[in-house]
């Protein structure tokens, strides 16, 4: 009996089939993971909790110099930048990662001029041709990898967006601070002056024998711890300054005079808005949503170290057109070349692919409990704002009839001073409590911002 020896190729091609048959299980954990969200808010929600779009949020503030400075900040950012950097270098590793999954093509020209045998004329060779070679995934180990570099990509992309939203937080809240140093600054320019007029009528009575020297020097005393004050609140304004030119890159001249020209409404600041739902409002973060696209960069590295353990196929071919001139004889033809079609499969490595498949595993179990650390300090952030913000508003109130009721107790108290029927005392507390409550509605007005 004749024994029919199978071809070379439909072997190999029986067990490529088997191999793709085998790969369909993954070989990768899961690529999103439960993040553990709540199920709602449990601090207080601002405008009953009302879904609000990001978009263009720092435009509905209403205030074009902010626009403006946060603009400059960002093109300026050495954290910008490298985040901008890391972006297109990603990209350029998943351009890498895509062209594996595709056969190499190259194109050849050689020439060549020489006696290959005796009592042979001289030979002059040229060739053109082109060779291809390509790696069959056939289990996914490419696939694997490209997937990682996208979502590298995607969170090279969102720690880009990271990086712009820290800048604009870190140039808004230097923006409103400033404006807010500048509003104290106001009032302690006109409590210093208040404290030196009634310092100078004090002294003039005192001499006079109505008003006792004491109080004469009370008087002194209270208009010197004015003027350092206002030297103090100066000088924290010009470090406010400082601070927004080095973010900004504009010349300190050119940013007071943005700043004189156009200042803050505290009015035109857009409303809060908070989806009732965590998950809403939590997956927007672009450090969130980075440290999930980590998860998935992790778990396509798994896919890809366990994949190495498994059989390779590869596939070479070449076509060429050859002409040969010899003795003025002009030869030409045609060569190609189907193959080989191999199949490399791993057999010892001293354990090297079994410790990457562990080392893999171990980096995607840390990037999970990071991402879902992340999630639980995202949640505590926001509960927190929240928190400030219910407090400031429940504040707000209260402080504005603090500051008008000391304002007016203050200016009665100083025209019954004036009259000789109230004493130094009641009015430098009465300016106390004035000048506090004052600063402390400005101190609430930033918090809330």
């Amino acid at each position: 009996m004749m024994m029919m020896t199978p071809h070379p190729l439909r072997a190999l091609a029986t067990l490529a089939a088997a191999l793709i048959l085998s790969a369909c299980s993954t070989f990768m954990p899961p690529t999103q993971v439960e993040p553990n969200l709540p199920t709602q808010w449990y601090a207080p929600l601002p405008h009953q909790g009302t879904v609000g779009g990001l978009t263009q949020w720092w435009e509905r503030q209403g205030d074009p110099l902010l626009v403006e400075l946060i603009a400059a900040a960002q093109a300026v950012s050495p954290s910008v930048s490298q985040a901008l950097a890391r972006v297109e270098a990603a990209r350029a590793q998943q351009a890498t990662a895509s062209g594996a999954l595709l056969p190499n093509l190259n194109a050849q020209y050689a020439a060549s001029r020489g006696v290959s045998q005796p009592n042979i004329p001289v030979t002059n060779t040229q060739q053109l041709g082109l060779q291809s070679q390509w790696e069959i995934d056939l289990v996914g180990a490419n696939r694997a990898v490209s997937r990682a570099a996208q979502a590298n990509v995607d969170g090279s992309q969102a720690q880009w967006h990271d990086a712009r939203v820290s800048v604009a937080a870190e140039v808004a809240n230097l923006y409103y601070s400033q404006s807010t140093c500048l509003q104290q600054l106001a009032l302690a320019e006109r409590d210093a002056t208040s404290r030196g007029e009634t310092a100078r009528l004090t002294e003039i009575n005192a001499k006079a024998g109505f008003l006792a020297p004491s109080l004469g020097a009370m008087a002194r005393a209270s208009a010197a711890d004015g003027n350092s004050r206002l030297t103090q609140q100066r000088a924290l304004c010009d470090l406010n300054t400082k601070a927004l030119v080095a973010l900004t890159a504009i010349p300190e001249p050119d940013l007071k005079a943005k700043m004189a020209a156009a200042p803050v409404n505290a009015k035109q600041n857009a409303p809060i808005s908070v989806a009732s739902v965590p998950a809403q409002t939590i997956m927007q973060r672009p450090d969130v949503f980075s440290a999930e696209r980590d998860v998935m960069v992790a778990s396509a590295q798994v896919g890809a170290a366990k994949a190495q353990r498994l059989p390779r196929l590869s596939l070479n071919g070449s076509i060429a057109g050859t002409r040969l001139t010899t003795g003025g004889v002009d030869t030409e033809g045609t060569t190609w070349s189907f193959g080989p079609l191999a199949v490399s499969l791993p057999v010892f490595d001293g354990g090297q692919r079994a410790a990457a498949v562990k080392a893999s595993e171990a980096n995607y179990e840390a990037v999970v409990v990071a991402y879902r650390g992340k999630v639980r300090q995202a949640v505590r952030e926001v509960e927190e704002a929240l928190i400030t913000l219910a407090s400031t508003e429940a504040r707000t109130q209260d402080a504005i009839v603090s500051t008008k009721g000391y304002a007016e107790s203050l200016a009665a108290t100083q025209s019954r001073f004036g009259q000789g029927l109230a004493s130094l005392v009641e009015l430098e507390d009465a300016r106390r409590n004035a000048l506090a409550s004052e600063s402390a509605q400005l101190a609430l007005a930033l918090e809330r911002n």
